[in-house]
C-alpha cells in the first residue's frame, strides 16, 4: 500500500481482514497503518524508488492511493518491474492530473459536463470571465488536493484567484456553474474494458457546517444516498463511465484502476464536475465499512484483468458516515504536533498523525483523523459516528456537525457534497 492518509488506513484495515492477504505492508503510512503493517519510508514522487520498495517487499499485488504518484507514473514502474499494480499509468492518469484533458476526453466520448475554457495568459483572463455567468467556478488546471477550486458569484474574487494561478504558472479552467446535488460515483476499471460501479455517495467539501468556508480535501461523507434513484450507478457507468474508458482505449491509454467520477445530478440529468484517477478521501471510508466482498482479490481481479469473472459485490444493507476531524487551520497552514487522546480502537482511522519517541499520537497534517460510524440507517450512523467522535480529543482540532443531516430527512442532497 502506498500512501499515508486515511483513505489508505481504510484501505489497510479491510486488506488486512482479508484471509487472502498472508503479508502487508505500507509506505510511507501514518500511525494508524503502522499497527496493521509492516511500515517504510519511501518518497511517493519517484515512482523507481516506488517499484524498488515493492521488490524489496516481494509484494504480489502494490495498491497505490495517492493521485501524486499516479501521475508521477508509479503504476507504470511497478508493473515494468514485473508486480500487479492497482493504479492507471500516468498517460491514463491525465484525467486528474489536467483537468483540460478531461475534458477534451468527456467532448470526445460525447459525456455530459460543465462548458469551460482554459486560460493560459493573464492577458485573456478578463474576456474569458466575461464569457461566463456568476457564478464563476475557477478551477487549478492540475492537481490541488481538492483545494484548488473556487466557486464565487463576486467576480473580482474570481477573478483574483485565477490570477494567483497564473502567477504560479498554473492555467486556469473557467467553468460554467453546475446546480444540483453532487455525488461522488466509483468505478473499478479492468484494463479498459469492465467498468464495476460501487455504492455512489456523497462528500463534503466545505470546512463549515452548512457549506461555508473555502473548500477542503474533504471534511466528511455518507453512503449510501437515500434520495437518489436506485438506478444511479448502473445509468452513470452506461453513460459516463464505459465511454470515458473506452475513449482512453482508443487513444491507447487504457485505464486501469479506480475511477472516481465527481458528478452533478441537474436537472437535466448527471453531468461530470471531475474525475479523479484513484479512491476518493474521505469516501473510501465510509465504502470500505459497508462492503463485504473481499478487497484484496477484488483489487487483484482488477489489476490482473480479472474483474469481469467476479463476482456480484456484496454490501451491508446499512449505512456509514465519516466524520473528519481536522488541525486548527486547516485549510490553510495546520497547527501540528499537538498531543491526539481518545483516537484507540474501533471506528477512527488514522491520517495527519504521527507517534512521537515517547509513544504519544500527534498531529502531524492538516485532515488528521477520520471518525466512522456504521448502523442499520443513516441516522444511527450519523449517532455512532459524532459519539465518537466526543470521545476524541485535539487541541484546536474542528469538524463539521452536519455530516449526512439532511438526507437523514431524505432530502435531496443540494447543501450536502462540495
Amino acid at each position: 500500500m502506498i500512501g499515508a492518509g486515511a483513505r489508505e488506513h481504510a484501505l489497510v484495515l479491510a486488506l488486512s481482514g482479508d484471509p487472502a492477504v498472508t503479508a502487508l505492508a505500507c509506505a510511507p503510512g501514518n500511525a494508524g497503518t503502522a499497527v496493521l503493517a509492516e511500515q517504510s519510508s519511501v518518497d511517493v514522487t519517484d515512482p523507481v524508488a516506488v517499484a524498488e520498495l515493492a521488490g524489496a517487499w516481494s509484494a504480489d499485488l502494490v495498491v497505490i492511493g495517492p493521485e501524486v504518484p499516479l501521475v508521477a507514473g508509479a503504476a507504470d514502474a511497478v508493473r515494468a518491474a514485473g508486480i500487479a499494480c492497482f493504479g492507471p499509468s500516468a498517460g491514463a492518469a491525465q484525467i486528474e492530473g489536467s483537468k483540460a484533458f478531461a475534458k477534451d476526453v468527456m467532448t470526445a466520448a460525447g459525456v455530459s459536463t460543465a462548458r469551460s475554457e482554459l486560460v493560459d495568459n493573464p492577458g485573456r483572463l478578463d474576456a474569458a470571465l466575461g464569457h461566463f455567468e456568476p457564478p464563476w467556478v475557477v478551477k487549478d488546471d492540475r492537481l490541488a488536493a481538492g483545494k484548488g477550486v473556487v466557486v464565487t458569484g463576486d467576480r473580482e474574487v474570481a477573478r483574483a484567484h485565477a490570477l494567483t494561478l497564473l502567477d504560479g504558472g498554473h492555467p486556469v479552467l473557467l467553468e460554467s456553474y453546475l446546480d444540483g446535488p453532487e455525488v461522488s460515483l466509483f468505478f473499478l476499471v479492468d484494463s479498459g474494458r469492465t467498468v464495476l460501479p460501487l455504492l455512489p455517495a456523497q462528500d463534503f467539501k466545505r470546512v463549515g457546517d452548512a457549506d461555508v468556508g473555502p473548500n477542503t480535501g474533504g471534511m466528511g461523507a455518507y453512503a449510501p444516498l437515500p434520495w437518489a434513484p436506485e438506478s444511479l450507478a448502473a445509468d452513470v457507468a452506461a453513460r459516463i463511465g464505459q465511454p470515458v474508458v473506452d475513449e482512453l482505449a482508443r487513444r491507447g491509454i487504457p485505464f486501469s484502476g479506480l475511477l472516481y467520477a465527481g458528478l452533478a445530478l441537474t436537472t437535466t440529468g448527471p453531468q461530470v464536475i471531475e474525475f479523479n484517477c484513484r479512491f476518493g478521501d474521505p469516501e473510501t471510508q465510509v465504502l470500505l465499512a459497508l462492503l463485504r466482498t473481499p478487497l484484496a482479490g477484488l483489487l487483484s481481479a482488477t489489476a490482473t484483468g480479472a474483474l469481469a469473472r467476479q463476482p456480484p459485490l456484496r454490501w451491508d444493507p446499512g449505512a456509514a458516515v465519516v466524520v473528519v476531524i481536522a488541525a486548527e487551520g486547516y485549510p490553510g497552514t495546520p497547527r501540528t504536533g499537538d498531543v491526539i487522546t481518545g483516537a484507540a480502537g474501533k471506528g477512527v482511522l488514522h491520517a495527519g498523525t504521527r507517534r512521537r519517541d515517547d509513544g504519544a499520537i500527534v498531529s502531524a497534517g492538516g485532515r488528521v483523523l477520520s471518525v466512522v460510524g456504521t448502523g442499520v440507517d443513516l441516522a444511527a450512523a450519523r449517532e455512532q459516528a459524532y459519539q465518537r467522535v466526543e470521545q476524541v480529543h485535539l487541541l484546536g482540532g474542528h469538524y463539521r456537525s452536519d455530516i449526512g443531516l439532511r438526507a437523514t430527512r431524505r432530502e435531496d442532497g443540494l447543501s450536502g457534497g462540495g
